[in-house]
């Protein structure tokens, strides 16, 4: 009986080697199949979307897309942006570019209504971005979210204008019971918002479960609605202490979500105090921007250039005609 035994026994990890070497041989000749496929594709090249040519090269005999980019629509208003904040291009790992929208200044964006000529501008900014091969499209002001509708309009890319487009996921995240707490510039110029954000997003920012938080009695904090420049190492700790209140005030907030453009600076800070995640405009671009990178971890790779490094320069008005310039409220030099 051993000896039959035995021979059981091999027979059993004879079929189950050959299941697994059949596995082998299917999950082969799809790795194959995926590897035609694509290369047909890369070899017969892509036919244009409707909002733009693909940008598609030469490189090495292959033929790849570029490497994925950052659109970002600015106001009419100049200032000298800090590291994290959005208009600082070394705030990104890849690509931004920016395009000023002439006429559309801080004032005019917080109304959330656009003149003609300004909704051309605005339009024309969009088009410009999509021409220039852009992955997803933003905004410098948490206040352009009034004008999403109107940008997804004239463009097939994502469109995410303010850092509030990420509030559903983070929504989903959490327990009906826990809280988010949104820290925004200035609360009460947000709250005329909040019919729209609830248009826009999904969800109801009246509801128990979001804290909105107000930094404008923060000291130093100030020099954002006065466009100068912000003094990070004086403001870090006034917004953390911010934060530190309202968490001790709302022991169940479980994140934070910093809707200003000018609040990414002092996430890493706040992270560390209370070990709670911060999403802010970076990681709402980050997000979006994402979505179109090359995972070189699994899947096909090489299919994408790499990035360089080296962001394209850019000054206040740049990627505008000499009559666009002339249109500016805050005049660029030529």
């Amino acid at each position: 009986m051993p000896g039959a035994l035995d021979m059981c026994l091999v027979q059993t990890l004879n079929r189950q080697m050959g299941c697994m070497g059949g596995q082998q041989d299917a999950i082969q000749k799809q790795q194959d199949m995926i590897t035609q496929l694509t290369n047909e594709v890369l070899a017969a090249g892509h036919k244009p979307l409707p909002n733009g040519p693909q940008k598609v090269t030469s490189y090495n005999g292959q033929r790849l897309k570029e490497a994925a980019c950052l659109g970002v629509i600015r106001l009419d208003y100049d200032y000298p942006p800090s590291p994290g904040d959005i208009d600082c291009p070394d705030s990104f790992g890849y690509d931004v570019f920016y395009r000023v929208v002439p006429g559309l200044t801080f004032s005019v964006c917080q109304g959330g209504k656009l003149t003609k000529g300004v909704e051309e501008e605005f339009i024309e900014a969009v088009q410009w971005m999509d021409g220039r091969g852009v992955s997803g499209i933003t905004g410098d002001c948490g206040f352009m979210m009034y004008f999403q509708t109107l940008a997804r309009k004239n463009t097939h890319k994502p469109v995410f204008m303010s850092a509030l487009a990420q509030l559903p996921a983070v929504t989903c995240g959490y327990a009906k019971d826990e809280l988010i707490a949104v820290v925004t510039a200035n609360g009460e110029t947000l709250k005329p918002m909040r019919p729209l954000i609830k248009d826009e997003c999904g969800i109801d920012p009246d509801e128990m479960r979001y804290i909105f938080v107000g930094c404008q009695d923060v000291p130093g904090f100030e020099a954002v609605e006065l466009g100068n420049k912000v003094d990070i190492e004086k403001v870090t700790p006034g917004i953390v202490k911010k934060c530190g209140a309202v968490l001790a005030k709302y022991p169940k907030i479980r994140a934070f979500l910093f809707e200003c453009t000018e609040l990414p600076p002092y996430s890493d800070a706040v992270r560390c105090a209370f070990g709670l995640p911060v999403y802010d405009a970076i990681t709402n671009c980050n997000f979006f921007i994402s979505g179109c990178q090359d995972n070189e971890r699994f899947g096909i790779n090489d299919w994408q250039k790499k990035w360089d490094g080296k962001q394209a320069d850019y000054v206040f008005g740049a990627n505008l005609t000499h009559e666009d310039k002339m249109k500016m409220v805050n005049k660029a030099r030529d």
